[in-house]
């Protein structure tokens, strides 16, 4: 799922179509097929698969395949420095997090006030929360030494325990602003921001019990794998030389503090030139807040744990390799990404819709499903899907229009697949087969669009 802004921005406006409609979708479908049968078949890294799925879409859409490597390599660099540089500083803080016993602590401090049978309840509060300022791609490396050792320690199925936590940080970014693509869908329609989040809310709650704790029982049952040693603690690590819980927790919240001020400086304060703008900005961008939260937790989670400078460096040093593969696969899932929009297949799919008479409501979701689906892109489905939709709600209530905001959340959130960096991103987390992240991760995200479009739908009925 690519919720960075700058990959997201790089590909907002979609392109002219480079060949008939027919062969475009014949294109995407081959990519898509290539993908899922050399990784499920013949075991071929999902990183080449990707690259050779890539090259297999420009082939079929007729293109020079000189633009269709310059298209692969642009997306590949675009994810690899925005999503991949915090991949790798949400690695660092979570393996600070486990080894300074941080982890346990939080994980203690859930299994101990919430019986085995709340705790999905308690994950999907866990995940909404960090997942209301924060980009999907930090809020998961973030939890997951959590998801793992609630895992461990209940004895629940880790797709149970993980299905909850990554339905609260994904319907936040689809439903409730300041997130780019609703933030950006309310200005763009005119919407009323107030009123949308508040509406946002409403259609999140019912949604997430639906896709969180519910589907993540069933899920459980479909896919059940043991949770990764990834993050385990240090072996001499006790409960006395833990940081307490109200530091760690105060630790991992720093970096959502941080982007939630700048969400609310460019709401309220609104002034770029202002002082206080420039410093809450530069403090919120989601770099700049997790590295000030790795050099923060040097202090109050490695140094509460007895760790001094060489043990903190070799934490630091042990975060890295584990998620070389990992950066390389999402990366090269952002070119994939990359080259289906250079194709125009969007642009192709939005016409096709647009031809469709339907509601309001419903064509905004279908448009954004349809972008979703061709580009992997829950931020360039909203924003495009809301430029798409600009003449078809003039004169419409403030109401009506933080409904259409919402309808396209809810589409852009539909069925992550294989062009999708999240998806691959979910996968090797969470050590799963493409057919089991189908399964768990993909049939979680189309829960959560599916049902918050029934919810919209209701509240167009009563408000």
């Amino acid at each position: 799922m690519t919720f960075s802004a700058p990959v997201a921005l790089a590909a907002t406006s979609l392109v002219e179509p480079v060949a008939a409609g027919w062969q475009l979708l014949v294109a995407a479908l081959a990519g898509i097929a290539v993908i899922v049968g050399l990784i499920t078949w013949l075991k071929v890294h999902p990183f080449l698969a990707l690259i050779l799925g890539a090259i297999v879409v420009g082939a079929v859409a007729g293109q020079n395949l000189n633009d269709v490597v310059t298209s692969f390599s642009t997306g590949f660099g675009a994810t690899a420095a925005s999503v991949g540089i915090l991949i790798a500083l949400g690695a660092m803080f979570a393996k600070l997090l486990a080894d300074s016993g941080g982890a346990d602590q939080i994980v203690d401090t859930i299994v101990g006030h919430a019986s085995t049978r709340m705790l999905p309840w308690a994950m999907v509060l866990v995940g909404a929360i960090i997942g209301l300022p924060m980009f999907f791609e930090i809020g998961l490396v973030l939890l997951m030494p959590v998801i793992y050792l609630v895992a461990r320690r209940s004895g629940l199925s880790l797709i149970t325990v993980g299905i909850p936590a990554l339905a609260g940080l994904s319907a936040m970014h689809g439903f409730v602003p300041p997130h780019p693509g609703p933030l950006t869908a309310v200005q763009a329609l005119h919407a009323d921001l107030g009123l949308t989040l508040g509406l946002g809310v409403i259609v999140a709650v019912p949604t997430l019990v639906v896709a969180g704790p519910l589907f993540g029982k069933v899920a459980g049952r479909w896919v059940d794998v043991p949770a990764p040693t990834t993050f385990e603690s240090r072996e001499d690590e006790s409960a006395e030389h833990r940081p307490s819980f109200g530091v760690t927790l105060a630790s991992i919240l720093l970096p959502v503090v941080l982007m939630l001020g700048k969400s609310l400086a460019d709401i309220v304060i609104d002034d770029p030139d202002q002082r206080a703008q420039q410093v809450l900005d530069l403090l919120g961008t989601p770099l700049v807040a997790l590295l000030i939260a790795v050099l923060v937790g040097f202090f109050t989670l490695g140094r509460p744990a007895g760790m001094g400078r060489t043990a903190i460096a070799s934490v630091m040093d042990a975060a890295l390799p584990p998620i070389v593969g990992i950066l390389l696969i999402v990366s090269a899932g952002g070119g994939f990404k990359q080259v289906l929009v250079d194709t125009g297949i969007g642009s192709q799919l939005a016409d096709w819709a647009k031809a469709a008479h339907l509601s309001v409501l419903v064509l905004a979701w279908l448009l954004a499903v349809l972008i979703r689906l061709a580009t992997g892109s829950a931020t360039v489905a909203t924003i495009t899907a809301s430029s798409l939709v600009t003449g078809l709600v003039q004169g419409a209530s403030s109401t009506e229009l933080s409904l259409v905001v919402l309808a396209i959340g809810a589409g852009s959130l539909f069925f992550s697949h294989v062009n999708d960096a999240g998806f691959w991103l979910v996968k090797e987390y969470f050590g799963l087969t493409v057919g089991q992240t189908i399964k768990s991760w993909s049939l979680m995200e189309t829960l959560l669009s599916v049902v918050g479009l029934g919810v919209v739908l209701l509240l167009n009925l009563v408000v």
